[in-house]
């Protein structure tokens, strides 16, 4: 399985779990920071992905995981969001109506659906929320973004800027996606005062203590 994240401080944060665990588990886990930004996500992830596919292992499942912002209160600070559903909040185009995403446009999807039951499976391991992560270019800094969003994607619980990247990369190979978040921040005014970045990390690495055993795909899908 490919673990990717933005930042070398988040893969260090999921590789500690993965090197708490036992050694059969440790070798099934590669994790890498693929950069940030969807287009940096999404090249670092296909780069991983075609690698391990021409010397003959393919991955199986493809995680993007790291921190990122929790809409409130379904996502205080410190809590962990995993992705019903992967979401470009702002690839569209601006109309005089009102935003049109991809999708609406007619040039591709704007959305990516993780496996269901590996969402529930994930969830409940590691005590998650789920719901819709947004994949933003630009991280929200104001509260009208914020209620401008939210107003778009009711169910939004947390924004973060590489997860649709991933996705894309691992829908062009083939290979199912997941997405963990851990909150640093409320969704908002800009205040890095009030960021938890440490916590965020700390909470990053529990999930995936919880996560590495377990994060298997299931044989089959709930109706």
């Amino acid at each position: 399985m490919l673990i990717a994240t933005a930042v070398p401080a988040e893969r260090d944060a999921v590789a500690r779990a993965v090197s708490a665990s036992p050694p059969e588990h440790r070798s099934a886990y590669d994790c890498v920071a693929v950069g940030v930004g969807p287009a940096a996500a999404a090249a670092g992830t296909a780069i991983a992905l075609t690698t391990a596919a021409l010397r003959g292992e393919p991955y199986d499942l493809v995680v993007s995981a790291g921190i990122g912002g929790g809409f409130q209160p379904e996502a205080p600070v410190g809590s962990v969001v995993v992705a019903d559903a992967i979401l470009a909040a702002d690839l569209g185009a601006e109309t005089g109506e009102g935003f049109l995403s991809v999708t609406d446009l007619g040039f591709g999807t704007a959305e990516h659906t993780p496996p269901p039951a590996l969402v529930r499976l994930a969830a409940t391991v590691t005590g998650a929320r789920t719901g819709t992560v947004l994949t933003v270019s630009t991280v929200t800094g104001s509260a009208h973004r914020a209620a401008e969003l939210r107003y778009r994607h009711p169910r939004a619980a947390a924004e973060a800027m590489e997860g649709f990247g991933v996705a894309e990369a691992a829908s062009a190979h083939g290979v199912p996606v997941l997405e963990v978040r851990a909150v640093s921040n409320a969704v908002g005014p800009r205040d890095r005062a009030a960021w938890r970045i440490g916590d965020a990390l700390a909470a990053l690495t529990a999930a995936f203590g919880a996560l590495v055993p377990v994060l298997v795909l299931p044989a089959e899908e709930s109706p």
